[in-house]
Formats: structure tokens, sequence, C-alpha cells
């Protein structure tokens, strides 16, 4: 199944080369897969995953091993931002 995959911030220097200016890329994974599935091929310092939103909901650090991913579903990743 295919899913995109968006990594903003410093966290997408971990994306392919060609896929790092718009943050997103197509990414076929399989059925059943959890965010934490997905994740882990691409080598994410697991202290930077810190927002973590699919379809644009909030999924806490508790349910990134359980939460399932479904067709079409768009994960995206935010490492920790200060601001002012």
């Amino acid at each position: 199944m295919q899913i995109t995959f968006k990594l903003y911030a410093n966290l997408g220097e971990h994306l392919p080369l060609d896929k790092r200016q718009g943050n997103a890329m197509t990414l076929d994974v399989a059925p059943g897969a959890n965010i934490v599935q997905v994740i882990e091929p691409f080598a994410l310092p697991m202290k930077l995953v810190h927002l973590v939103l699919v379809n644009g909901v909030y999924v806490p650090p508790e349910e990134r091993a359980t939460r399932t991913l479904a067709e079409g579903d768009v994960l995206a990743i935010w490492p920790p931002i200060a601001g002012g």
C-alpha cells in the first residue's frame, strides 16, 4: 500500500536527495505497518521525532508502535522546534 511520508525541518535530511526540497515522498509500506515500522529504515533519531501526525491528527508517543497506517494516509513528522 502507499502512503505519503513527510519530514520537516532538519529531519528532511533523512529523505532521499531528490525528495528533500518538497519534504515529502510516496512510500510503499506493508499493509498493517505501524508508525515505528515506517520510520525505522530512515534512521531518524527518536529524540527528534517530536510531533507526529497522521492525516493531520496528533499521535502521542505511546501510540506510535501500535497505530497502523492505511492506504493513502499522510504521515508527517516534525522535530522539536523553539521559537520566540
